[in-house]
């Protein structure tokens, strides 16, 4: 991640950071951009039934017609879209070089955490309430999850997080483990839960 800013100095990120910022976002974005144009269709066509709708679990429908999918009055993915496209502008600030004050990642940092936590809610919807998978959902899920360790990794490293010094070596060599093991255990998860259809 090169070498340490003094504390509250602007940083910015190494290009490999800066790429997963940029993939995260045009992840987050193309899912949110693809199931707002189903929800719409769906508006106009209640028969209609989208691309991914592949089998009884994984089936966008059933998770675009539930009430989880328009927590706010309005659907998800229009979240995603304002969210996603500021992740996406601010990987390519990265990109070209920039470098960002303390609030800023702190900011983004909490806007990830706030993400993780809705996705989590909705993956124990989908899971456990809808019973139902949406495949540009999952995208978005593994999207949120990858950024949000990454950018906290990132803080934790430049010290804009505190944590003892012991832990910021391991988050520069290891912070990959942990979105990894996250995202793991949401995949055991899916599997666990519909193991019957899976091996049927």
């Amino acid at each position: 991640m090169g070498p340490l800013p003094p504390g509250g100095a602007p940083f910015g990120a190494g290009r490999g950071t800066a790429w997963l910022i940029v993939l995260t976002g045009a992840a987050g974005l193309l899912a949110s951009w693809v199931i707002t144009l189903d929800e719409f269709e769906l508006l106009r066509n209640p028969n209609f039934v989208p691309g991914c709708s592949l089998n009884p679990v994984i089936s966008c429908g059933n998770v675009m017609k539930s009430a989880q999918a328009s927590v706010f009055g309005f659907p998800n993915p229009m979240l995603g879209l304002v969210a996603y496209g500021i992740v996406g502008c601010a990987g390519m600030s990265l990109l070209g070089g920039g470098r960002f004050g303390r609030w800023y990642w702190l900011t983004l940092n909490a806007g990830a955490l706030a993400g993780v936590g809705f996705v989590s809610w909705l993956q124990f919807e989908s899971l456990y309430r809808i019973d139902a998978l949406c495949l540009w959902c999952c995208l978005a899920w593994v999207a949120t999850i990858a950024l949000f360790w990454r950018v906290t990794a990132l803080n934790v490293v430049n010290r804009a997080l505190p944590a003892p010094s012991w832990a910021r070596p391991l988050f520069a060599e290891f912070g990959w483990v942990v979105p990894v093991l996250h995202i793991g255990v949401i995949g055991m998860l899916i599997l666990t839960r519909w193991w019957d259809f899976w091996t049927g």
